[in-house]
């Protein structure tokens, strides 16, 4: 695999990111895999090389966090790998519950943490 700088962040980044849109969602897309078919792409990505992944919160109104935080819990070590999440569209339904204010993307960033069964995210 090759690695390369993520802009002036200091990551080290594989040139492949996997992009976690489809786990979680078997029952909300018809592309959409639930936890034991997506499991299988995180670990086999793992053994390719791929340290680079990419979620959001409101993928599988966050069940896709909670997929990929549990096989990376299970198949390496944190601090082998890069997670970047997202923040913006609405989760809650209060008048806060989405967008880019600080409160906004605090009350997420914590939500996205404890789905993802880590205590930082990368990006």
């Amino acid at each position: 695999m090759n690695y390369t700088n993520l802009g002036k962040t200091g990551l080290k980044v594989s040139r492949i990111c996997l992009g976690c849109m489809s786990y979680g969602l078997k029952e909300e897309r018809e592309w959409g895999l639930d936890e034991e078919q997506g499991r299988p792409f995180i670990k086999r990505a793992l053994e390719l090389g791929i340290n680079f992944f990419d979620t959001a919160n409101m993928y599988g109104t966050g069940r896709s966090e909670e997929v990929l935080g549990r096989a990376l819990h299970d198949f390496t070590e944190r601090d082998e790998v890069v997670v970047a999440t997202k923040v913006y569209f609405p989760m809650r339904s209060d008048v806060n519950g989405g967008g880019l204010s600080r409160k906004a993307i605090m009350t997420e960033i914590d939500h996205s943490l404890r789905r993802l069964g880590t205590d930082y995210v990368d990006l």
